[in-house]
């Protein structure tokens, strides 16, 4: 029997699918040993805490001249003022004493200021006096604007104790850096979703029966590798379940070889009709469905639900469609459950390059090229034929542009939202 369709909105369908995807569990790695496998795609499952203050003294933010401001207070370009160096403090070493007044001390970036410095006074702001060569000798200042300027204070970016990144951040550079920068060798991250990926049909082919494409016999299978690379890209760990012939032993002998599996994405045979082998297996491993169809296009046919506790997705067999419902539905998920606090990707609001028109009964999602400009939003213009097996559509694309339920027609140089499908350009 065939089940009513739920017709979900996009909100409400992607709000049951989080609500059934629970964060993974956590794993510690090294950022010595394991640093291949810490990126933008393992998000901290812990707050870290600083250990340490940093910086961890007072340092000097140039190569210069540590000085009191009161001696140099007068120096300009026609009338220099003229102090001795009292002490030379290279990056590594450390002040032989206080700046003693009336003297100039010779610092190199990061190296720790004198105590009673007020400012590094920056080495092309002076001169050497004719026979110094360095410490013990003496220095010409011809102006006094760095006299109060030029230290890091100890401790301006961390304090011992406070929070350094929250829980649910991706493992940036930066925080990789932030968390070597306070002594954090053994890193909390959640582990990586292991998705099974399904493709069903008696009709695909796969690289060792390419002749029986060629002949016109077959079609390719694309949809597990378009899949399994948006899975790595998203930085899950994609698990090949094969083809499943369409028969409903095929089709569970796959989903057994998915069993460790922490989700599993079947594209193809999601319609959940009476003859439909895919939903007969899923019913005879005790499937538990959430919803199936959404108000979408391309992608409506979609089901989700679980399987032995487990998310399971059943995606349309058109490869576009199969693409986008991974982006606006899977990758979010796949994220959450891998820990991160914003799982989704970045939208933005675009200027339409042309008129762009829809039904206007379902939310569409129409592949776009984004034209960046030096001012102004950036130019989004269709990739052409947006046909759910036109599959080229979406290589040119960097954006979905979206026309929610309703909205009929968005003219050229109109406000269009885009979902971004990767990082936008500068």
């Amino acid at each position: 029997m065939t089940p009513t369709p739920d017709w979900l909105t996009c909100d409400e369908a992607l709000r049951r699918i989080l609500a059934r995807c629970p964060a993974l569990p956590t794993e510690m790695l090294d950022l010595v040993d394991d640093a291949a496998q810490l990126g933008a795609d393992r998000a901290l499952a812990e707050d870290i805490v600083a250990q340490v203050d940093h910086p961890p003294w007072d340092n000097s933010a140039m190569d210069g001249f540590a000085v009191h401001v009161d001696d140099v207070a007068s120096a300009a370009e026609g009338a220099p003022v003229v102090l001795p160096v009292s002490d030379d403090v290279p990056a590594g070493s450390f002040p032989h004493g206080p700046l003693q007044r009336g003297t100039a001390v010779r610092i190199m970036t990061g190296a720790p200021v004198p105590e009673g410095a007020t400012g590094v006074i920056r080495i092309e702001h002076t001169e050497p006096m004719s026979g110094a060569d360095g410490a013990h000798g003496g220095v010409r200042f011809l102006r006094a604007s760095d006299a109060e300027r030029n230290i890091r204070r100890r401790g301006e970016d961390l304090r011992n104790g406070e929070p350094v990144v929250a829980r649910g951040t991706a493992c940036t550079p930066a925080v990789i850096g932030a968390l070597a920068m306070q002594c954090r060798r053994r890193v909390p991250v959640r582990r990586r979703p292991r998705i099974g990926v399904l493709a069903n049909g008696d009709e695909l082919a796969d690289f060792d029966e390419v002749d029986e494409v060629r002949a016109g016999r077959r079609i390719m299978n694309s949809n597990s590798y378009g899949l399994a690379a948006e899975l790595r890209r998203t930085g899950a760990t994609p698990i090949d379940l094969g083809i499943a012939a369409d028969s409903a032993a095929s089709v569970r002998a796959a989903l057994e070889r998915g069993a460790d599996c922490d989700g599993i994405i079947s594209s193809a045979g999601v319609s959940v009709g009476d003859h439909d082998q895919v939903k007969r297996a899923l019913d005879e491993a005790g499937f538990e469905r959430e919803f199936w169809r959404v108000r979408i296009r391309p992608g409506s046919p979609m089901t989700f639900g679980t399987l032995a506790g487990r998310p399971f997705w059943g995606l349309p067999g058109n490869p576009v469609s199969a693409l986008v419902t991974f982006e606006v539905f899977l990758r979010p998920a796949l994220r959450f459950m891998a820990g991160h606090a914003r799982p989704d990707r970045p939208r933005l609001v675009a200027e339409a390059a042309e008129t762009i028109r829809s039904p206007g009964e379902l939310t569409h999602f129409y592949r776009a090229e984004l034209t960046y400009r030096e001012s102004g939003p950036p130019l989004a213009r269709l990739t052409g034929p947006q046909g759910s097996g036109i599959l080229t559509s979406m290589v040119r694309a960097d954006a979905l542009a979206i026309l929610p339920e309703g909205i009929m027609e968005i003219p050229a140089g109109g406000p269009v939202q885009v979902l971004l499908l990767g990082e936008p350009a500068a």
